[in-house]
């Protein structure tokens, strides 16, 4: 499959693409066991579509497998299987992502993201997103958008 435009895969993300958190196990100050959520970015699609989505990470220059799952719909396991590709790593959120998407999402996609960018500063999540969200609110990554070089 051909390099995908960056029109084309915000386009994509703009349909499929979905801004969130996952959860993972965090060691408390006082040595229990609790949750803390790191910011999650995931497009799921049919697996027909899997080399689409080899395309896209390929494209973005993400290191991410493309995951193979049973249907997403437990109540009809006959319903087709689903090809995703999900990034959690922190460099990848900071480096590709947050920058890839910076500003250029509108509707409801644009707001989700503005959304997971603002909820990353909140207190149950990893101390890097709370890192991330303060150069969210100093201006880094308007001050850095040529830089990344996603037009």
């Amino acid at each position: 499959m051909p390099e995908l435009s960056y029109d084309y895969i915000r386009g994509l993300v703009e349909g499929e693409g979905t801004f969130t958190f996952s959860t993972r196990p965090k060691k408390m100050p006082d040595g229990s066991m609790g949750k803390e959520k790191i910011p999650s970015f995931a497009i799921n699609m049919h697996e027909r579509d899997e080399a689409l989505l080899i395309a896209v990470r390929d494209t973005l220059g993400l290191t991410n497998k493309v995951h193979k799952h049973g249907s997403a719909n437990r109540k009809n396991p006959n319903h087709a299987k689903q090809a995703m590709l999900i990034v959690r790593e922190n460099g990848q959120i900071k480096n590709i992502i947050i920058p890839f998407f910076y500003k250029k999402l509108y509707g409801n996609k644009g707001k989700q993201f503005a959304e997971w960018l603002e909820k990353m500063g909140n207190s149950d999540t990893s101390e890097y997103s709370q890192a991330l969200h303060k150069l969210y609110k100093s201006g880094w990554f308007d001050e850095n958008r040529r830089n990344f070089g996603f037009g």
